[in-house]
């Protein structure tokens, strides 16, 4: 009887303090790890939604980069506008048409416009092409026109200059499809890349501002 009385009690009648008992007796591993997996939780659910909200941001100036033509968003430096100004303004043929091929911010469409350009640009990027219509707003320039679009589809009967701020692998594609579209009243003004084949009628400046202008 005793026996049995000492296994159903435990450690009750051990002679042990019941607080030194505490300390050494497991304790309930749900109760400990529930408020850190409440903290994992709301970390988790933070980091997901900036991943989200950072990908929606940057997605629409990525996906032109996913198309058959790639032209990736590089803003123009100050030289290389003066230097497309200079090339329009030398061969005397202000108050002509203009298109900017992958127009970015719309900075050399901005340009062209104040110095009486009737200026358009294409831009597939449509945040790009909304900021750009914004800063032609802001600024006031009328004859300054943005729209998405893609070059490969434009009417370039409709202009006397094309600039293209192209990239090297796109060049030659680019050629040809100005061999076929161009009018013989056109000029193209190339920055960064020149066109393969073309003999340009002058360049102006050096490096990556460098500029050439063909005549058609």
């Amino acid at each position: 009887m005793m026996a049995l009385k000492n296994k159903n009690n435990g450690n009750s009648d051990c002679g042990c303090d019941p607080y030194l008992l505490s300390l050494v007796e497991p304790q309930n591993p749900t109760a400990t790890n529930k408020p850190n997996k409440s903290i994992g939780l709301v970390l988790a659910t933070l980091t997901g939604g900036a991943a989200i909200a950072l990908s929606v941001v940057c997605f629409p100036f990525v996906s032109p980069a996913l198309r058959r033509v790639v032209l990736p968003y590089v803003p123009a430096s100050t030289r290389q506008v003066d230097n497309v100004m200079k090339a329009l303004v030398q061969n005397n043929i202000k108050g002509k048409s203009l298109i900017d091929l992958g127009s970015g911010d719309g900075r050399i469409v901005l340009a062209a416009g104040k110095k009486g350009f009737q200026s358009h640009g294409v831009e597939l990027n449509s945040v790009l092409v909304l900021y750009s219509k914004f800063a032609a707003w802001q600024q006031r320039i009328k004859n300054a026109t943005f729209s998405r679009q893609d070059l490969f589809k434009v009417d370039y009967t409709k202009y006397n200059n094309i600039v293209i701020f192209g990239v090297e692998e796109m060049m030659p594609e680019l050629e040809a499809l100005f061999e076929k579209s161009l009018t013989s009243s056109s000029q193209v003004i190339a920055c960064r890349f020149p066109l393969p084949n073309w003999k340009p009628s002058h360049v102006i400046g050096e490096g990556i501002d460098t500029v050439w202008v063909y005549e058609v």
